[in-house]
């Protein structure tokens, strides 16, 4: 039988956060370098969650020392570490190099400078969550056959989603549209946070991500 999810997050919680900011990107931490991966997960987490890291070094190396057993193989009970382009016998040291990356990080304070920008994936959804969630799940190509326009998806969110993660949304987006962006930014932006469907005209990205803060904002005072 699979794991139950409690059992799964403490053992595995962190650890899984760490490897999923690897899909899309590669695994070529070394002992004196670490990755973009690596850094966009330091990056965020040090400014959301630090107490997460030495909990994140603590089960990676656990895992490493204690990989699944047959035993646990063959019940199904074990963490299946994703894709990550390495051969499954560099695995284990790949996973202590990160270890001593995350271990270094708590014991000297190192924090990866801030882009401008997320540089992975996993720092667009990390640092904005609910955008993500309005774009991926009310602007994706399914649009067409859910909604008659974007203001009629727009106004759904809204009426289905509670006020405070609305608000929440509102400051994502004003947080996006503070950061020094051109259009072509924003376009990556929108793709990397799900948006399936082209802005509604005569919008541009930027445009409409402020239209939308701005209708936010009312809907919440």
């Amino acid at each position: 039988m699979s794991m139950k999810p409690l059992q799964h997050d403490r053992r595995f919680g962190e650890l899984d956060q760490v490897l999923r900011a690897y899909l899309g990107q590669p695994a070529d931490d070394t002992p004196e370098k670490r990755s973009a991966a690596l850094d966009a997960y330091l990056r965020h987490t040090w400014h959301t969650r630090p107490w997460a890291i030495a909990e994140a070094e603590r089960q990676l190396r656990e895992y490493s020392r204690n990989p699944p057993g047959r035993l646990r193989l063959n019940l199904g009970e074990f963490y299946a570490v994703p894709d990550t382009g390495l051969p499954e016998a560099a695995i284990q040291e790949w996973l202590l190099v990160l270890a001593d990356h995350l271990k270094k990080s708590v014991e000297t304070g190192e924090v990866p400078p801030p882009p401008t920008t997320p540089q992975t994936h996993w720092e667009w959804h990390a640092r904005f969550p609910e955008a993500a969630q309005l774009l991926g799940g009310w602007f994706s190509q399914d649009i067409v056959d859910e909604f008659p326009d974007h203001e009629a998806a727009l106004a759904d969110y809204i009426a289905t989603t509670h006020p405070q993660l609305s608000a929440r949304l509102c400051g994502e987006l004003n947080e996006l549209l503070a950061l020094p962006l051109d259009e072509s930014d924003y376009a990556l932006a929108a793709a990397e946070l799900g948006m399936e469907a082209a802005p509604p005209p005569p919008h541009s990205y930027g445009a409409w991500f402020q239209s939308v803060a701005t209708q936010l904002a009312h809907a919440g005072g």
